[in-house]
């Protein structure tokens, strides 16, 4: 009797499981999905698509093929209600058209470089001057203006993502050897959003690559980030010239508006008579992150943000030596979102984790020269969360 009885109840068991996970499927396949749809044709008549991923908690995270770039995150706050987290917009000719970097893969040089020019192995090269004096993300048509191509789907126990690949060719935007570059996104069951990239050259080159999201945690097109919570894990910055290029000098933050060890409101300091507050019209700076030494790759935590109202909050960790905080300052009104609303100054800001601007042109800063029969690899994570409060640091996510 209490073997039929124990036979009874596996085969009880057995029927829920596959009633509840559904028939072959096993306990541990994937919780999150993978949709792909069509997005529209680039003006040059490339198909571009978009893929859907969603996890186990409904996170939902939009990407297209045209630059890598995320288009929207979903997340909820403290009453659990949805709301897109990042600025962008909702059609193609949009991103092709405008130039802010909403939410794409930039490179091949991330930031910028003083008059375009760098010197490598006695070779002076020239790139596109593409804001005011100075290169900028990559020049004219850089990795945010191509169409990637999705190689892999990713579908884990507990994440799913893409792999996203570019060849970009020798010369490309005048950089020299060919750039074979992978983008890999994933969104795991944590609400995070971890992105590794991977490149290797044919001849020695430069590389900074980095994600240009603009992140406002009341959810996008709400108003502006001064009241959001900035604390950054850094002792040093670089301040810049009044073409925003580092003059080479890593000052300490204690004492200036640049001090974000301790958490604190954007607001406080935006508005100071500070010479590089008022170079940058705001914060677009990088940070000095803190490591034992710039030969240090591991992850790190680099930054957080936290919003009251909503209970969001944005953790983000690094392999970067650095990482830009642009407040948002050059956002004019002249250009209108995702929700059909215009974005002011300082509705959005963007933490890009990176090596530092103008490297190639400082010997002091990490450097950012790739060779052939090396591979660039660097991670960075979001990790989104309702945290009330936000206090004290991070674990790792």
């Amino acid at each position: 009797m209490k073997i039929l009885s124990r036979v009874f109840f596996v085969a009880v068991a057995i029927t829920l499981l596959v009633t509840l996970v559904g028939p072959g499927v096993r306990p541990a396949a994937a919780s999150g999905t993978i949709v792909k749809n069509p997005y529209g044709v680039t003006a040059d008549g490339i198909p571009v698509d978009e893929y859907t991923l969603t996890n186990a908690h409904h996170m939902e995270v939009k990407i297209i093929t045209y630059g890598g770039i995320i288009t929207s995150v979903k997340v909820p706050d403290k009453k659990g209600q949805f709301a897109n987290v990042v600025l962008g917009f909702d059609n193609l000719q949009s991103y092709e058209s405008l130039s802010p970097y909403f939410g794409c893969i930039t490179g091949r040089y991330a930031n910028r470089i003083a008059e375009g020019k760098f010197t490598l192995d006695g070779v002076e090269y020239q790139l596109d001057i593409n804001n005011g004096p100075n290169h900028l993300h990559g020049g004219f048509k850089g990795f945010d203006k191509q169409v990637w191509q999705v190689t892999k789907e990713i579908i884990e126990p507990k994440a799913v993502g893409i792999e996203l690949h570019y060849l970009s060719p020798d010369g490309d935007q005048k950089y020299p050897g060919a750039l074979d570059t992978y983008v890999t996104y994933r969104l795991t069951d944590k609400n995070s959003i971890r992105i590794d990239y991977k490149a290797t050259t044919s001849k020695p080159t430069i590389v900074n690559l980095t994600n240009h999201s603009y992140w406002n945690l009341k959810g996008e097109g709400e108003c502006d980030i001064n009241d959001h919570v900035l604390k950054i894990n850094a002792d040093y910055y670089t301040p810049d010239d009044v073409n925003l290029i580092p003059t080479g000098e890593i000052a300490p933050v204690a004492g200036t508006p640049f001090d974000f060890r301790m958490p604190k409101p954007i607001s406080k300091g935006l508005r100071s008579d500070d010479e590089q507050v008022v170079i940058g019209r705001g914060w677009d700076h990088n940070w000095v992150l803190n490591r034992p030494s710039f030969e240090d790759k591991s992850l790190i935590f680099a930054a957080s943000v936290y919003e009251q109202k909503s209970g969001r909050a944005l953790e983000i960790w690094t392999t970067e030596p650095g990482i830009q905080f642009y407040s948002g300052n050059f956002l004019d009104g002249t250009i209108y979102g995702t929700s059909h609303r215009a974005y002011r100054q300082g509705d959005g800001l963007a933490l890009e984790t990176q090596h530092f601007p103008d490297s190639p042109n400082h010997d002091n800063f990490p450097s950012t020269v790739l060779r052939p029969g090396q591979t660039y690899e660097t991670t960075t994570i979001f990790k989104l969360k309702v945290r009330v409060p936000w206090w004290p640091p991070w674990q790792l996510p």
